[in-house]
């Protein structure tokens, strides 16, 4: 077995946690690589015990089995730039807070590892945007796994996005910006303003204005083979598009081109876990005094 290590930072306490994860993972007949960044913090955090014993990689290929991510939800974003189109299955462990995608939890990591490594574990498939643009910076491939968000810049003003889905003009929204959300990524910037909680499975997408001034735009759920555009309208020369945790600055006159993409990411989810559980332990779903023992 080949897997793959990889985080973006090390909180107070993770350190002991990430030794903890290398130490289940020795084994005779698995291969450890560790992503050269993350491999230079742990030489300066002195993590390592003993540093030689691992590869290191840059990119991935299709012979690794495993990509372990440590942090939390961001470090899966940003994991989803490595393994991208490679069925390479993500194994989120939270050293983080929330963790609604980095579902293992630090004090499990031993009896996590055992039971990935007996295969007993199910795959959830998760279905990406992939946002084009004609603007100059903005990358050629560019995919979220949570959301792609438009929203103004250096301004207090509103701004119009107008949208389209499938070339067909849906509307013009006077807020300060627009979400468009797979159901990975329901549960985070798009719920907040006031967006549905999909479930992971579901083959849609959710359209959730800011603040709107329309006072009559609701959050919209469609199905997610529609292609959607969008063109903003605003005082200012230019607008942020923000793709999971990157944000690029385009110039008022872009398009902003949205497809699902056409392949998926991979998450572990043990059998102790499911997305409804999730739910109630991450946004204390049923959390009321009322519903407890007297």
């Amino acid at each position: 077995m080949k897997v793959a290590v990889f985080g973006q930072f090390f909180y107070p306490d993770s350190g002991k946690y990430v030794q903890q994860l290398l130490a289940s993972l020795n084994l005779p007949d698995i291969q450890v690589f560790i992503e050269h960044h993350y491999y230079q913090m742990m030489l300066e955090k002195e993590i390592l015990t003993s540093p030689n014993q691992y590869k290191l990689f840059k990119e991935l290929d299709e012979t690794y089995d495993l990509f372990f991510s440590l942090g939390g939800d961001g470090t899966i974003l940003t994991a989803v730039d490595f393994v991208k189109h490679l069925p390479i299955p993500i194994v989120g462990i939270n050293t983080g807070r929330l963790g609604f995608l980095a579902s293992i939890h630090k004090e499990e990591i031993q009896p996590a590892i055992n039971e990935i490594l007996a295969k007993k574990y199910t795959i959830s498939k998760r279905s990406l945007l992939e946002i084009t643009t004609s603007a100059k910076d903005f990358p050629s491939h560019c995919y979220a796994l949570n959301e792609m968000a438009i929203s103004r810049r250096n301004t207090t003003s509103m701004i119009t996005v107008e949208t389209w889905l499938n070339d067909e003009f849906l509307n013009a929204y006077w807020s300060d910006g627009i979400i468009l959300s797979t159901p990975t990524g329901s549960t985070g910037y798009s719920l907040s303003c006031g967006g549905p909680v999909i479930t992971p499975e579901n083959n849609s997408f959710v359209l959730t204005p800011i603040s709107p001034h329309n006072l009559n735009a609701r959050p919209l759920v469609f199905p997610d083979q529609q292609q959607t555009k969008f063109k903003v309208i605003t005082r200012e020369n230019d607008f942020l598009v923000s793709v999971d945790s990157k944000v690029y600055t385009v110039p008022a006159s872009t398009e902003v081109n949205v497809k699902r993409a056409e392949f998926s990411i991979r998450l572990v989810s043990l059998a102790s876990d499911s997305f409804l559980q999730t739910l109630r332990k991450k946004l204390l779903w049923g959390e009321d005094s009322r519903n407890l023992k007297q």
